[in-house]
């Protein structure tokens, strides 16, 4: 580096009910990207996927300028320097990579959300967090329930010559409704495509509270799942926007926001302070200091 050089190499990390990103940043460039599973030791998890994403980008801990955790388990991050709610970081990320967004759909593991986005910044939001139904897990109790995988559903469902009503959206009922349908010989790909048609219509409902504009992006894990894209475009009525690695978009916010933060902070002639990027020893409370200024 040279002299008088500043680093500006930053990480994103969101810890999801299910699965943890990584994003790091070193300026514009993205060095790398980790996806891995959620487990009960969200500390533990968050430093096996973060160490994954240095050794990909090859630095070490201690080049990280800033590190912002966002997620269901932000509070479980030790190394990092400031926590910011999911919500805030997805509407970041989302509105770096489509600048034109109007409407975040995300679902995820085990909630579903809808954010308005105005000027690229939170205009409003409103989430489904009490209940499965309509999110991952409650596509996973489905698939189960069908001898399938998660990955089976979507290229399954597009294949359906109609489509199936599923009145009830609790996964015990939804369940049960399926089990009948089979019982009656109705085709599996029908089936699906029924279940991703009252899906979208929760989701879409639950959007409908803060209106839902275009262009509208889909996120989450569940994005993937292109029976569930088209279900949401047939009551949509347009195409929706789907990033990449549409898993990603929340640890790409925080990451942008802790790039806002230290050039924020470097514009002032505050240096920036940040924890210790040691992984604390034991499961005890640990005491970090974090930078107040603003994004």
């Amino acid at each position: 580096m040279l002299r008088g050089e500043i680093l500006m190499i930053v990480a994103g990390i969101d810890i999801g009910s299910t699965m943890t990103k990584v994003v790091i940043l070193d300026g514009e460039k993205a060095l790398a990207s980790v996806i891995g599973p959620t487990g009960p030791e969200h500390r533990h998890l968050a430093h096996k996927v973060m160490t994954d994403a240095l050794r990909l980008a090859g630095i070490a801990f201690d080049a990280l300028s800033y590190v912002v955790a966002t997620g269901y388990g932000r509070i479980n991050v030790p190394f990092a320097d400031k926590q910011i709610t999911e919500i805030t970081c997805h509407a970041r990320g989302v509105a770096d990579l489509f600048p034109t967004a109007r409407t975040v759909i995300d679902i995820g593991g085990q909630d579903a959300k809808a954010i308005k986005l105005e000027k690229g910044m939170v205009g409003n939001f409103v989430m489904n967090d009490k209940c499965a139904a309509g999110t991952g897990r409650f596509l996973e109790v489905i698939a189960s329930a069908l001898d399938l995988t998660l990955a089976d559903l979507g290229d399954l469902s597009i294949q359906a010559s109609e489509k199936v009503n599923i009145s009830n959206m609790c996964t015990i009922f939804a369940e049960q409704e399926v089990s009948a349908a089979l019982a009656d010989g109705t085709p599996v790909a029908n089936i699906l495509n029924g279940l991703h048609d009252a899906i979208a219509g929760r989701v879409l409902s639950l959007a409908g509270r803060i209106g839902v504009e275009p262009d509208v992006v889909f996120t989450g894990g569940v994005a993937k799942n292109i029976g569930m894209v088209q279900a949401i475009e047939s009551r949509l009525g347009y195409p929706v926007l789907i990033a990449p690695e549409p898993l990603l978009t929340g640890a790409l916010g925080a990451a942008l926001l802790g790039r806002k933060i230290v050039e924020n902070n470097l514009a002032k002639g505050v240096s920036v302070r940040h924890s210790s990027r040691l992984f604390p020893a034991g499961t005890g409370t640990v005491q970090i200091q974090y930078d107040e200024i603003g994004v």
